[in-house]
C-alpha cells in the first residue's frame, strides 16, 4: 500500500475507521498490534479519562506507520481465532479496553474486547 491511501484512510473520522477496520479484518482474518523487543504489547493509558487500552490496526502497514521510528516497536499479527480465544479473555481479565485503529487526528474507537469480538462475529455472520 502506498502512502496516499494510508493517509486518506487515517484521516477518516473514528466511526468510519472503525467500519474500515471491521471490513478489512473480516476479509484478512487478522488483527495487528505493536510489540517491543521483549514481546510486550503496546498498552496506552489515556490521560483524560484514565482508560487503559490495547491499540489495534487492520493491517501491518497501518500499525507500522503508527510505530514510526519510536521505541523499537514492531507489528505483530494476531489471527482472529487467537484474538477471540486468547486475547479477548486475557484483556477482559486485565481490565483493558481496545482502541480500534488510531487516526491522525488522535481519535479512536474505544470498545471492550467482548464488544469488538461480537461486532466482528456479527459482521462475519452477515456475509
Amino acid at each position: 500500500m502506498n502512502q496516499e491511501p494510508l493517509d486518506t484512510i487515517l484521516e477518516l473520522d473514528g466511526e468510519e475507521r472503525f467500519d474500515y477496520f471491521l471490513d478489512t479484518v473480516i476479509e484478512e482474518r487478522d488483527i495487528w498490534i505493536l510489540i517491543n523487543a521483549d514481546n510486550r504489547f503496546l498498552k496506552i493509558v489515556s490521560d483524560d479519562d484514565d482508560v487503559a487500552y490495547l491499540p489495534v490496526w487492520p493491517s501491518e502497514s497501518f500499525a507500522a506507520q503508527y510505530a514510526g521510528d519510536a521505541g523499537g516497536l514492531r507489528p505483530k499479527r494476531l489471527s482472529l481465532p487467537e484474538f477471540f480465544n486468547k486475547w479477548v479473555p486475557g484483556l477482559t481479565k486485565d481490565g483493558l479496553e481496545i482502541g480500534v485503529f488510531p487516526g491522525t487526528d488522535g481519535t479512536l474507537w474505544i470498545t471492550s474486547p467482548t464488544d469488538l469480538k461480537n461486532d466482528l462475529q456479527n459482521e462475519m455472520a452477515s456475509l
